[in-house]
């Protein structure tokens, strides 16, 4: 039995879009997983993982917390002796991936998405893709998530051993099931995701206002990640949103709207928008790498360029003006595209493709 690591920032992260490869993987072996927090603890050594607690500070800049985190992961590397690492989000990729460098590990690593780290310009942006191509350049196997964020990384020399293109995470088809489309009520906009600027909340909120109308919602779905629960306490008592609030299952909520707005600035792949979809919504997404992939444009969904508030109420104002029955048999056919190109056990295939392979060799090295 070969023994294998995940890093990752994020317990709520893994469970939700990666648990499915989690649980093929601990069909033939050891999984020790790496993380900061206790969100999704508890459902992950239910099922037999073993779990490790190590802080990582997600969002900050800081060298003495980042040399730190990379020498518990190589301490960590050395104390468990793994066969296989595989790290997801930036800072494991980058330090979990220089330790296993390091120590000589064979290491999968996985590009969920660049945020707005490559919009940067000068000494920040030197560092940004020197620390990427330390930390990928001895990977086994790189994913990416889009065509558009491999070649930015190709674009600027960073690349592993081998690298493949995976359709995100893909989507569980079963939890995330067709539901039949509302028939009667107001016409809801859900807003998924972390209300930040980044993800277009602006441009949701002057949408909001520009549209209201007693026949239109408008709501939003997740917790503020910046300052902005102010103006939005503000706008619900005005009656222009409704406030939903953070929930670890989405797909009740999903199944209650009429359309999801996906507004980011930068995805490696949606998970709002295919999740979204399979459930049988149509979804109004920004033209973005990492969302123009999961829908088609007039069949799907209708897209929009990302921080045009204008844009959006266009892409939305073309929604509003299909039938009921236009609108459901657009999100019949978002359910039909993902379960061609998005069903989650295509995902993992890939995956377990490069762990047998990487797996096989480590034994026959002993």
């Amino acid at each position: 039995m070969s023994t294998i690591l995940v890093l990752t920032n994020s317990s709520g992260g893994l469970y939700d879009f990666r648990n499915e490869l989690l649980v093929r993987l601990l069909e033939h072996h050891r999984v020790v997983i790496s993380l900061p927090d206790t969100t999704k603890v508890k459902e992950l050594e239910e099922e037999g993982c073993e779990i490790i607690t190590t802080p990582i500070n997600r969002r900050g800049v800081n060298p003495k917390e980042d040399i730190k985190l990379f020498l518990e992961y190589r301490r960590l590397l050395k104390t468990i002796k793994p066969d296989l690492v595989i790290t997801y989000t930036i800072k494991p990729n980058i330090y979990g991936g220089a330790a296993c460098r390091f120590l000589r590990i064979p290491y999968i690593a996985t590009i969920t998405g660049l945020g707005g780290a490559f919009d940067r310009k000068g000494l920040f942006l030197k560092m940004i893709i020197t620390m990427y191509r330390e930390g990928l350049r001895k990977a086994e196997c790189v994913y990416f998530q889009n065509t558009e964020n491999m070649d930015i990384f190709k674009g600027y020399g960073i690349k592993g051993k081998k690298e493949r293109l995976v359709n995100g995470s893909g989507v569980n088809l079963t939890r995330h099931r067709f539901e039949e489309y509302p028939k009667e009520g107001k016409t809801t906009f859900l807003f998924v995701g972390r209300v930040m600027k980044e993800r277009g909340i602006l441009e949701f909120l002057e949408a909001s206002v520009r549209l209201h109308r007693e026949n239109i919602e408008f709501a939003i779905l997740g917790y503020c990640d910046e300052n902005y629960q102010e103006l939005l306490n503000e706008y619900e008592e005005k009656g222009i949103i409704s406030q939903w609030g953070f929930h670890t299952e989405v797909h009740p909520f999903l199944a209650k709207s009429s359309a999801i707005v996906v507004a980011s600035f930068h995805e490696g792949m949606s998970n709002a928008l295919i999740e979204a979809a399979a459930t049988g919504r149509p979804v109004i997404a920004s033209n973005i790498s990492g969302c123009k992939e999961a829908f088609e444009e007039g069949a799907t969904g209708f897209g929009f360029t990302p921080g045009d508030a204008d844009d959006l109420i266009r892409a939305m104002e073309n929604f509003l003006s299909l039938s009921k029955e236009g609108q459901a048999a657009m999100g019949k056919a978002a359910r039909e595209k993902m379960e061609r190109e998005f069903d989650r056990n295509m995902v993992i295939d890939a995956y377990m493709e490069e762990v047998d392979k990487i797996c096989l060799a480590s034994i026959r090295e002993r």
